[in-house]
C-alpha cells in the first residue's frame, strides 16, 4: 500500500472520531430549540377552557408537547437520512436524572418519611408480581429466557434503566434490549397522558394517583409526567414511588445473575454483591440529599413573586431538564425496531401492562389511601 493510500486510511477514523461531538452538539441543540417549542405550545393553549372533546388546554401540560415534537423532528430527521449524525445529543436518562436530583427542592423529606413506607411495600409486590407474571407469560409464548428476563424487569421495575440492567446481567442480546426499549417508550407516552385522564375520570386523590402512576408507567420520564398533568402532589408521590422502585434496580440485577449463572446457565458461580452497587440508582442520593436540603432550611421555600431566590432558579432548570428528557423520549422511539419484533413478544408486553395498570390501582388504593395516607 503506497504512502499517500495508507495516510488516506488514516485519516476517514481521524475524521469521524472528530465529526461525533460536532454531532452531538447539534443534537443537543436540536432537544434545546424543541424545548423551548415544546414550552411555547404549552403556553398558547393553557388558558384555552376547551380543546375538544372536553379537555382543557391546562390538561395539556409540557411533556405531551415535548414528546410530540420530539417525534415529529424524529419522523424529519430519519426521513432526510440526518438522524444517525446527530443522535448522540439525545440523552433522556442524564436530563431526566439531572431534573430528579432537582425535584427534590420541592419534595420536603417528611414526605418522603410518609410515603416511603408505603412507596417500598408497593415496590415489592408490584416488582414480584408482575415480574413473575411476565416471565411466566412470556414462558408460555415461548421467548427466550434472556428476553423474558429483560421484558420481565423493564414492566415490573422502571422501564429503559432497569432493561439496561437485566441485560447486563443475563448477558443479553443487544437486539433484545432494542425490542424492549421501544416497547417501553411506544407505551409510556400515551399511558403518561391516558392515566391523569382515567384518574381524573375516577377522581382520584392526588397521593393515590401520584402512587398509581408510580407504579404503572414504565419510564421514570413518562411517571413525572403524568404526575405533572395530574397535579403537585401527585408528582411529588409519583416520584418518590418510583425513585423507590429504581433502587430495587441493584438487588434484581444482583438476582438475576445469580439465577442466570447457577439455574440456566449452570455455572455454579456467584456474582459478587457489589453488582447491587454497580446497579443501584445514584442520582436517587441526589434527590435525597437535595430535598434534605430544602427540608432543613439550607434552600429557601421558593418564592411567589418577585425578587425570585435560589430555589426559583432551582425549580425552573428542574422543568427545562425535564422538557428535554421528555423531546428525547420523542426523539429516541423507533417504530422499525418495532416491526422486526413479531407478534409474541408485543402481545405478552401489552398483556401485562394492563395486568400491572390494574394491579398497581388495587395496590396504591389500599396503601395511599388506607394504610399510609399522605397529608396535604
Amino acid at each position: 500500500m503506497s504512502s499517500s493510500a495508507s495516510a488516506q486510511t488514516a485519516e476517514k477514523p481521524a475524521a469521524a472520531i472528530a465529526a461525533v461531538p460536532w454531532g452531538a452538539l447539534i443534537g443537543l441543540a436540536i432537544v434545546v430549540g424543541l424545548a423551548f417549542v415544546a414550552r411555547e405550545l404549552k403556553i398558547q393553549v393553557y388558558n384555552i377552557k376547551d380543546i375538544g372533546l372536553g379537555i382543557p388546554g391546562k390538561a395539556l401540560e409540557f411533556p405531551l408537547w415535548a414528546a410530540i415534537v420530539g417525534l415529529v423532528v424524529n419522523f424529519i430527521l430519519k426521513a432526510t437520512k440526518t438522524y444517525e449524525a446527530v443522535r448522540g445529543g439525545f440523552r433522556t436518562e442524564l436530563f431526566l436524572k439531572i431534573g430528579l436530583v432537582l425535584l427534590g427542592a420541592t419534595v420536603s423529606f417528611s414526605t418522603i418519611l410518609t410515603a416511603a413506607g408505603g412507596a417500598v411495600i408497593q415496590g415489592i409486590i408490584m416488582i414480584a408480581s408482575v415480574y413473575l407474571f411476565c416471565w411466566w407469560l412470556a414462558g408460555k409464548f415461548g421467548l427466550p429466557d434472556t428476553l423474558r428476563a429483560v421484558m420481565s424487569t423493564a414492566i415490573a421495575v422502571c422501564g429503559v434503566s432497569a432493561a439496561i440492567a437485566a441485560a447486563g446481567s443475563v448477558l443479553a442480546k443487544k437486539e433484545e434490549i432494542t425490542y424492549v426499549t421501544a416497547l417501553v417508550i411506544v407505551t409510556a407516552l400515551p399511558l403518561m397522558v391516558i392515566a391523569p385522564m382515567l384518574a381524573g375520570a375516577m377522581a382520584l386523590p392526588e397521593p393515590i394517583a401520584g402512587a398509581w402512576f408510580g407504579g404503572n408507567v414504565d419510564t421514570t420520564a413518562a411517571v413525572v409526567g403524568a404526575g405533572t398533568i395530574y397535579g403537585k402532589v401527585a408528582q411529588q408521590i409519583a416520584t418518590i414511588v418510583k425513585s423507590t422502585q429504581n433502587a430495587f434496580i441493584g438487588v434484581v440485577a444482583f438476582l438475576l445473575a445469580l439465577y442466570f449463572t447457577t439455574v440456566i446457565e449452570r455455572k455454579g458461580e456467584r456474582p459478587s454483591a457489589a453488582v447491587i452497587w454497580q446497579r443501584f440508582p445514584k442520582f436517587v442520593l441526589g434527590f435525597i440529599i437535595v430535598s434534605l436540603l430544602f427540608t432543613f432550611g439550607v434552600l429557601p421555600a421558593a418564592a411567589s413573586k418577585a425578587p425570585f431566590n435560589a430555589t426559583n432558579a432551582i425549580l425552573a432548570m428542574k422543568d427545562w431538564f425535564f422538557c428535554a428528557a421528555f423531546v428525547c423520549m420523542g426523539l429516541e422511539l423507533s417504530v422499525g425496531e418495532l416491526r422486526k419484533m413479531g407478534w409474541a413478544p408485543v402481545a405478552v408486553y401489552l398483556i401485562v401492562t394492563v395486568f400491572n395498570t390494574l394491579l398497581a390501582l388495587g395496590v396504591s388504593y389500599v396503601i395511599f389511601g388506607w394504610l399510609f395516607p399522605v397529608k396535604l
